[in-house]
């Protein structure tokens, strides 16, 4: 009898030990373990944002140049993509809080950014401009003279801190398709758009109708672009960043690239005389 009751003593302590063990390799699994584990990414993108995230008329698809590097890196990592459609803003927190894995979407890399997420190596270089009315400018000769003038765009990025530091009006919208944001240019509720060079240009030449231009004298802060993470998820930026090396040496990036920007490759830094605006 106390044979049978020792021996099944070492049964329950050898039931701990592995339920311990156990217990240890859940704890040493990583997030992009569970991502291998599910065979799924989740993405958060705007979709409305031309030509990185948007929804061609014909099909309704999502695409883009961002949505097809990202859906290239999954396809190279054996992952399939969810994405999720929100504001720049909804972007980040979902990224912090982890109800995304990663967020696409033209997200320029910052110091600020950095202390708070992981990126990605860029995958877009580019600088920024300014749209405004073809008929006088906006008024606007410089970056100086964006006091009091009214700028649009999203609350929390790079450009609308730009814009707030020389004293401009914001008027924020929630994931406006770009032809709200530009129009309201046109017609004068707001004044002046900050943004990219590449999609500043691609929208004007869209939507030639409108009273609108780039302005011929503002470039400043050429910046880079990535895809944002979570800062304790190491293992997803190395493995997004071993495929998006393979994607610029094989000419993948590139071609994606000429796609979605008439011809332009935004893969390389453009050679551009540009200010530096310290938005800090």
């Amino acid at each position: 009898m106390k044979k049978t009751m020792q021996f099944t003593g070492l049964l329950i302590a050898g039931s701990s030990i592995l339920l311990s063990a156990c217990g240890q390799q859940e704890e040493k699994a990583t997030a992009y373990d569970k991502i291998q584990k599910e065979g799924t990414i989740v993405v958060a993108t705007a979709g409305t944002l031309f030509p990185t995230s948007y929804h061609e008329e014909k099909n309704n698809k999502l695409t883009g140049f961002d949505v097809e590097v990202v859906k290239e890196v999954a396809k190279r990592l054996d992952l399939k993509v969810k994405f999720k459609e929100m504001s720049f803003d909804g972007m980040l927190t979902s990224v912090n809080t982890g109800q995304v894995d990663l967020a696409a979407n033209d997200i320029t890399i910052t110091e600020d950014r950095k202390e708070k997420f992981a990126f990605s190596k860029p995958y877009k270089y580019t600088y920024g401009t300014a749209i405004v009315r073809k008929s006088d400018l906006s008024g606007i000769k410089s970056l100086e003279d964006l006091k009091g003038k009214k700028a649009a765009g999203e609350a929390t990025t790079t450009y609308m801190q730009i814009a707030k530091k020389y004293g401009a009006k914001e008027v924020t919208y929630d994931n406006a398709t770009n032809d709200q944001y530009l129009r309201d240019v046109s017609n004068g509720r707001t004044d002046v758009i900050l943004n990219d060079y590449y999609l500043q240009t691609l929208a004007v030449d869209f939507f030639k109708d409108f009273d609108i231009t780039i302005h011929p004298d503002i470039a400043y802060n050429p910046s880079q672009v990535g895809l944002i993470m979570d800062l304790d998820n190491k293992e997803l930026q190395s493995n997004i960043n071993e495929q998006l090396d393979k994607m610029k040496e094989d000419g993948t990036l590139k071609e994606i690239s000429k796609q979605f920007y008439a011809g332009k490759d935004v893969s390389q830094m453009p050679d551009v005389k540009t200010t530096i605006v310290d938005v800090n």
